[in-house]
């Protein structure tokens, strides 16, 4: 914990002296923003009681430089870690994805979600400044350590305004068969599960804790996975129209150790 703490002190200080490294991906120079990990938990009420999973995921965060193409001073963000496992016992396992419903991504941004609104600053030749307004939002974020319930999609934000706050919820009919994977409706866990099943709430939270992994000991098939969907479908030339999940999920959505 003292370690963690530590290595995001020096990290601030880096920050508040524009520390420029080469970001990877960006192809120019660009800015480094301190690491962080926040707690991604989900609660389920049950018969037998409250069922609670959790993760642990890290961000890293970096500005592209202002020769960037195409979009100078645009946020580039990777996560690490894996999505949460809601043991129900002999009910099944829930997941909750490192994606949302409409986002792939989703995992790295949902912290910046709610970094506070803030007006363009400008730069010395007075033009917007999409990087300087980036930082000032991003130090902003890092200030919130409360405890964070997610509303079904952002609101209040004009970055993100209507898109899905919450993770994808996922079930597999047979834990053993990838290709048995099931979506779960938030408002609607007692169709998955069984009578008396909902959902409490899902939450996040800025941590110290170390980043969760070992999904691969309930999930042994996850590293074939990598490259092919779950019905081992080619991920090259996806069907978006097609009405099985199995057709658009990969081990990408359970753990970034076992993406492409």
């Amino acid at each position: 914990m003292t370690n963690r703490r530590t290595v995001l002190s020096s990290s601030l200080a880096l920050l508040a002296g524009a520390m420029v490294l080469a970001l990877p991906g960006c192809g120019v120079a660009g800015e480094r923003l301190p690491d962080y990990h926040y707690r991604l938990t989900v609660e389920v009420d049950t018969p037998e009681g409250l069922k609670t999973g959790s993760s642990v995921i890290e961000v890293k965060t970096g500005i592209a430089g202002r020769n960037a193409i195409p979009t100078p001073g645009v946020i580039q963000r990777r996560a690490r870690g894996e999505a949460v496992t809601v043991d129900l016992g002999p009910r099944g396992l829930l997941f909750a994805l490192l994606r949302s419903d409409d986002n792939s991504d989703w995992a790295s941004g949902v912290m910046f979600g709610f970094a506070p609104d803030l007006p363009m600053p400008k730069d010395e030749n007075g033009k917007g400044d999409a990087a300087a307004l980036t930082r000032a939002r991003f130090m902003g974020m890092l200030q919130k350590r409360e405890l964070i319930v997610l509303p079904e999609r952002f609101r209040g934000s004009k970055y993100i305004e209507g898109s899905h706050a919450r993770p994808m919820l996922v079930r597999f009919g047979d834990i053993a068969d990838p290709k048995t994977v099931e979506r779960v409706y938030p408002d609607k866990l007692s169709a998955s599960f069984g009578k008396g099943v909902t959902l409490r709430r899902i939450t996040v939270q800025l941590t110290d804790d170390p980043v969760t992994t070992g999904i691969e000991k309930r999930l042994v098939w996850i590293d074939f996975y990598r490259k092919s969907h779950f019905d081992g479908t080619s991920t090259i030339a996806e069907d978006m129209t097609a009405s099985n999940l199995a057709s658009h999920m990969t081990s990408g959505s359970f753990s970034t150790e076992f993406a492409k």
